[in-house]
């Protein structure tokens, strides 16, 4: 952790600042010893449940459940930001007011040289 340098346009990591390792709190330090606790513990209990041999039933993952529900319901979990109305607005109304302009334009150029009568048509049914 010595040797690495800072970039001249980019901020430290988070995970290579020193004050994260070195200048905890003991309260933090115990928050921090907890959730390891936690985690190790699950972990645990999902490796004993994988590796019983005597498993009949699935192995059902809590997280596993909620994401694929959140996947399958994601209007309940929707939030309009600036980001989802800009993508909205460039993938819905944009491309509509883009197409509009563009036929219409061509329709009037089209009337304009069939009003001036220098329109070259390719099919005819009189000819």
């Amino acid at each position: 952790m010595a040797d690495y340098q800072e970039a001249p346009l980019a901020t430290r990591p988070k995970t290579l600042d020193p004050n994260e390792y070195f200048n905890l709190s003991p309260e933090q330090r115990r928050t921090e010893e907890a959730r390891a606790a936690l985690r190790a513990n699950l972990k645990r209990h999902y490796q004993l449940q994988l590796n019983n041999p005597h498993r009949t039933e699935l192995i059902e993952d809590p997280a596993l459940t909620r994401w694929v529900y959140a996947r399958a319901n994601p209007y309940p979990y929707f939030r309009a930001t600036k980001k989802t109305s800009l993508l909205g607005a460039m993938f819905g109304v944009v491309p509509l007011f883009a197409l509009y302009y563009i036929f219409k334009t061509n329709r009037d150029n089209k009337e304009e040289k069939i009003k001036a009568g220098t329109l070259e048509r390719k099919f005819s049914l009189s000819s």
